[in-house]
């Protein structure tokens, strides 16, 4: 299915668009001009007037063209009558936000606009959702806070609440987005129809997704087959259990079927489950970077022989294997540290030496000249990397990980730790440590569990996929 109009708009509508802020409404008119649109917008309000020196016009018939995508925000007593209205108006895609359908018990309405729609070739975006999001045309139900980056992820959201905390949670990661959908009650277009359409964007290398329910299961799993075939689609389902499910119910409309054949049937056509929106950030964050796992034979260095002794127990349970380094890499790392306290086999305990960043690039410089080694992990300390600058006259800097990006080949994936919870300078240089390992390329995890999850999980999957080779964007 073509969803080109949807995504890259060149001309909108927001009906119930208002310069009255406040009560409980989105405002995408506000959003949309603010993140920097650059097609055609309409405001569309009974009231008339103007809103931000725009002309507002009574009704979607008295718009000056026929538009690609119309977002609706108006009682949900005017829904029948506005697809009507878009219908005779040539108008391709219509959102809306409204609630009051299927989720309230109200489905005859939800069957009335699909039958309306049908009537002429509009298709419906929900209802009960906050709709679309866009990096590359700028259409958004998200206010930004700078410019939009494009990037390799999709999202595809049956909650509006879940969708919002993906994007959030996104940008506080620097994992940038491509295309998002918080499709919510899918009257009309579907799970696997957004499925589709990303299966062959090639923009797209990763698609998560929140899943409540399923209209046509056989549609979905052929949709998700083919897509896995070419790209990962990450699947975090609500709904598992009885209270659950009503939940979902209540919420979406949603009717949950049995989460054992569910899970098992996805699992059969290449999904890759998750028990919990952690996970999903975890996966999304590795699968979205450059370089991924091409093996489970793991290098850890970092400053402390329990950390080491911790990391160790959890890979192995993981089924990941830490091989000792061969004689040349032990010798580069013997190099910049001295034989007290510390250890060169695998797991590499740099003991304070590990302070240093520069030294930590020697190391994993020579893990990454170890054929022994497929993936390295470097775990930094907020409070390490704070002692060596007040105590050890240590400077680390941004730049020392910015030349660890351009000079190791192999899939750095990051730990970066911290013990202190009440501290404002501590967290200051947590988010400074962690912006500059994302903007290196680095997957960057706050426990070493999670990144023993990611790595495993995603080698696993691509393994299974495709033979234990790598996935590439479609």
């Amino acid at each position: 299915m073509n969803l080109d109009a949807l995504f890259y708009p060149k001309s909108v509508a927001v009906v119930g668009a208002s310069g009255n802020l406040g009560g409980g409404k989105m405002p995408y008119f506000q959003i949309i001009r603010a993140n920097g649109y650059t097609g055609k917008i309409y405001p569309v309000n009974p009231k008339g007037g103007e809103i931000d020196g725009c002309k507002v016009y009574p009704s979607i018939g008295d718009l000056p063209e026929p538009v690609d995508f119309a977002i609706v925000a108006a009682p949900v007593e005017q829904s029948v009558d506005i697809v009507r209205a878009a219908v005779r108006r040539g108008i391709k895609f219509i959102h809306f936000f409204t609630s009051g359908f299927g989720e309230t018990g109200n489905r005859p309405l939800e069957e009335e606009l699909l039958r309306e729609a049908r009537k002429g070739e509009l298709r419906i975006v929900g209802p009960n959702c906050i709709g679309i999001h866009s990096s590359e045309s700028k259409v958004s139900f998200a206010l930004s806070p700078g410019p939009l980056e494009t990037g390799n992820v999709a999202f595809l959201g049956q909650s509006g609440g879940m969708t919002a905390n993906f994007l959030g949670l996104a940008a506080t990661r620097k994992i940038a987005i491509n295309k998002v959908v918080s499709y919510g009650n899918q009257i009309d277009l579907r799970i696997e129809d957004y499925l589709d359409y990303l299966a062959d964007d090639e923009q797209v290398k990763l698609i998560a997704c929140y899943v409540e329910d399923i209209k046509d299961a056989d549609a979905f799993l052929r949709t998700l087959k083919k897509t896995t075939a070419r790209k990962p689609v990450i699947l975090l389902k609500g709904g598992k259990t009885e209270a659950g499910s009503k939940a979902a119910a209540s919420h979406t409309g949603a009717m949950a079927g049995n989460y054992t054949l569910w899970a098992a049937a996805v699992r059969q056509h290449g999904g890759l489950l998750v028990d919990d929106f952690d996970q999903l950030m975890h996966l999304v964050m590795m699968g979205a970077g450059e370089k991924t796992p091409r093996g489970r034979r793991v290098g850890f260095l970092g400053a402390g022989g329990g950390i080491s002794v911790l990391f160790s127990d959890l890979a192995v349970q993981a089924g990941l294997t830490l091989p000792d380094l061969g004689e040349a890499a032990q010798r580069k790392i013997s190099e910049k540290i001295r034989g007290v306290n510390t250890s060169t086999i695998n797991p590499v305990d740099l003991g304070a030496f590990g302070f240093d960043l520069n030294v930590m690039l020697h190391t994993m410089k020579a893990m990454d000249e170890d054929e022994s080694i497929d993936v390295i992990v470097p775990y930094f300390s907020v409070e390490y990397i704070m002692r060596a600058e007040l105590f050890l006259n240590v400077k680390n800097s941004a730049d020392t990980i910015g030349e660890m990006a351009r000079q190791i080949g192999k899939p750095v994936i990051a730990v970066l730790a911290s013990f202190v919870e009440d501290d404002l300078e501590s967290e200051r240089v947590r988010i400074s440590t962690f912006a500059a390992l994302r903007k290196a390329g680095f997957p960057v995890y706050a426990k070493i569990q999670d990144a023993i999850y990611a790595v495993e999980t995603t080698y696993e999957w691509a393994e299974r996929q495709f033979r234990g080779k790598v996935w590439r964007a479609a």
